[in-house]
């Protein structure tokens, strides 16, 4: 695959082909209902392992192990389009953010081991957040102490995305309590049944998204440190310009669909003798989200491009503005198309109703919009 953004016959096809499988999946509200429990159910391991089957959650795995050697550009561009399709994996994402940490610090074993099986269709989820450490990782508690057979895990964690579903779990931990707050950390892979590991859900306004993890003397061999000890926070920020484009993209993919939604709701929906798009106040207000929907979109895939041609560049500023655009437009653009809607836009029966609510909490998840601008500022000197 190329190392740009642009639209190669490859990458078109690829687009076209996500769409025809959301339109055959899940396509009507009927199939997305019984996918997802009602609509509570972010993540169909249904349909997860389709797209397994198709290679899909494969993508941007070396070609080594059993992936699709697809490019930062192409994992964007697949994960844009799953969620412009609605279509429910809201697993994949995190599952790639655990193979790329694996692919960048873990032994070959680790890879050959972990990056297989996620080709194969074993989802992932990583652990940072804890209830006293959110935006401020670095204050984690969660300990790995060093143990016989390995390591032993104690601590909670929380807002764990999809952990109900992950067959192995990406835990941060601190190994050396005496150390400054950013260093003495250190990651493990920790089997999601292992004993002493409880998951719990966390029921949300999107869904069931996220979860709390208890670990209880959670034993783990000496393997299953990812990397270097200790040097866990220098780790996860070699990782987040990936892990913040690829979360982008699929905001981005969110903000089209609550968009194109609100654009065919106003082309029919009439007032007066006239279409309610048609009227200066609805037809400006459309205008303006269409120009911003571009913006984010070259936005996204200028720095995906970048990303793509320096990968050991941390790139900590764009990344940092393709998310706090992608999300405060998605929000943007859901609220809008309710407002514009009129009472379709907050009746259940109706698909904005559902978009309003994923749209909402993604300025939080990922990283804040508050920390993102602490990022981007601070990038300036300020």
């Amino acid at each position: 695959m190329t190392a740009t953004a642009e639209r190669t016959d490859e990458r078109r096809a690829l687009t076209m082909a996500v769409r025809d499988f959301a339109d055959r999946t899940c396509g009507t509200r009927d199939q997305r209902l019984r996918l997802t429990d009602g609509g509570v159910e972010v993540h169909s391991p249904e349909v997860y392992r389709r797209l397994a089957e198709m290679g899909w959650v494969g993508a941007p795995v070396p070609s080594a192990y059993g992936g699709g050697d697809g490019t930062v550009v192409d994992a964007c561009l697949l994960l844009e389009e799953l969620e412009y399709g609605q279509v429910p994996v809201f697993g994949l994402g995190v599952t790639w953010i655990v193979a790329e940490a694996v692919r960048r610090f873990g032994t070959e074993e680790q890879r050959a081991r972990v990056l297989q099986s996620v080709c194969a269709g074993e989802p992932r989820s990583i652990s940072m957040s804890e209830p006293d450490a959110g935006s401020d990782v670095g204050s984690l508690r969660t300990t790995a102490r060093s143990h016989p057979d390995g390591w032993v895990l104690n601590g909670q964690k929380t807002w764990t995305t999809t952990a109900q579903h992950a067959a192995e779990l990406l835990v941060v931990c601190r190994t050396d309590s005496a150390a400054p707050k950013h260093r003495g950390l250190s990651m493990f892979l920790v089997p999601a049944d292992a004993a002493g590991v409880t998951i719990r859900l966390i029921p949300t306004m999107a869904g069931r998204e996220v979860n709390d993890v208890f670990l209880t003397d959670v034993v783990v061999p000496a393997d299953a440190l990812v990397g270097e000890l200790d040097q866990g926070w220098s780790q996860l920020m070699a990782g987040l310009a990936f892990e913040r484009l690829i979360g982008a993209a699929q905001m981005l993919g969110l903000a089209r669909r609550a968009f194109d939604t609100t654009l065919s709701y106003v082309t029919q929906r009439r007032q007066f003798g006239r279409p309610v798009g048609s009227f200066q106040a609805l037809k400006h207000r459309i205008a303006d989200l269409a120009t911003e929907l571009e913006c984010a979109r070259l936005l996204i895939y200028d720095t995906a491009a970048r990303v793509e041609a320096d990968p050991h560049a941390a790139f900590a500023r764009e990344s940092s503005m393709c998310k706090l655009k992608a999300s405060e437009l998605a929000r943007r653009v859901a609220l809008d198309g309710m407002q514009m809607m009129g009472g379709a836009g907050y009746a259940t029966e109706f698909e904005m109703e559902h978009l309003v609510r994923k749209a909402l909490p993604t300025t939080i998840y990922g990283g804040t919009s508050e920390i993102q601008r602490e990022i981007i500022g601070s990038s300036y000197g300020l």
